[in-house]
């Protein structure tokens, strides 16, 4: 064979493996256009995985999305908790919030919170959460945590059956919706007789009730009302009792700013009840 010849089948063979390498560098998780402007380099990260020697496609960071699981520890599941000792005796405080996601109420408390980096723990009702997805989508996002309030917030008693579909009902939504996962059960009104709690403790869920409650749900009471009992009950380990939903909530609303303020001149490091759990001695 001539030089020539050897040199033309080489050529071929470049150009060959360099059209395999393009057909295969569509992968999930890379559209077409992006994969084009990839360096090689990423490319070949995004489909494979020396480490585990298989096809692994790599969502860039700015799209990854991360589902949390809300568990307890072992102590609490099946347990009613209305409150947690810290095992260092740091002064902790965690803010729940019930009934949401509520339209404009919800909104303006989270751009509250995230003003001030305090994480929150919401309750949520199944029918508000089938109202406002994009609420929850957002709480999701930033970080506070989630629990289960019941699909109508009824306080009548129930059956088994019923209490199940009230739970589990609202349950399949919060991770249809979310892709949450969640062992933290509130019922509504505080009611633990009614056949909701029992049906949350045999799912090993912990039933989260308060130690401290903000009373705004008192049709009277002005804003600073609700300031003045937060601030001169809280105590290290509690739990705060808010709401955002099942009514007009713009006293809470207004409320809110001052009792973070306050609770953090008196020191007060705001948790998520989950990480309050985890502190418990």
């Amino acid at each position: 064979m001539t030089d020539n010849y050897l040199k033309r089948q080489q050529i071929i063979s470049i150009v060959a493996i360099a059209s395999s390498l393009t057909a295969c560098s569509i992968v999930p998780g890379i559209s077409p256009q992006s994969g084009l402007n990839q360096p090689l380099s990423k490319i070949h990260t995004a489909l494979q995985d020396p480490a585990k020697g298989q096809i692994n496609a790599q969502l860039p960071p700015s799209a990854k999305v991360e589902n949390p699981t809300f568990t307890v520890p072992a102590k609490f599941q099946g347990k009613t908790v209305y409150k947690v000792q810290p095992s260092n005796n740091e002064k902790v405080i965690a803010l729940s919030i019930d009934d949401g996601p509520w339209p404009k109420t919800t909104l303006e408390m989270l751009d509250i919170l995230k003003q001030n980096d305090v994480k929150a723990t919401f309750f949520w009702v199944g029918q508000a959460l089938q109202a406002n997805p994009d609420l929850a989508k957002r709480e999701v996002a930033e970080g506070h945590a989630i629990g289960n309030h019941t699909w109508h917030h009824w306080y009548r008693r129930m059956d088994e059956a019923t209490a199940k579909s009230e739970i589990d009902r609202t349950a399949d939504l919060i991770y249809k919706t979310t892709g949450v996962k969640t062992s933290l059960f509130r019922p509504p009104g505080g009611f633990l007789n009614n056949g909701l709690a029992a049906y949350a403790k045999s799912q090993k869920d912990a039933v989260i009730m308060w130690s401290l409650t903000s009373a705004d749900t008192d049709p009277h009471a002005k804003p600073q009302a609700f300031v003045n009992n937060v601030l001169k009950g809280a105590k290290s380990g509690f739990i705060v009792l808010m709401h955002d939903g099942g009514g007009d909530r713009h006293r809470t609303v207004e409320a809110l700013p001052q009792i973070i303020s306050g609770l953090k001149q008196q020191g007060y490091r705001f948790v998520t009840i989950p990480e309050l759990l985890k502190m418990a001695q």
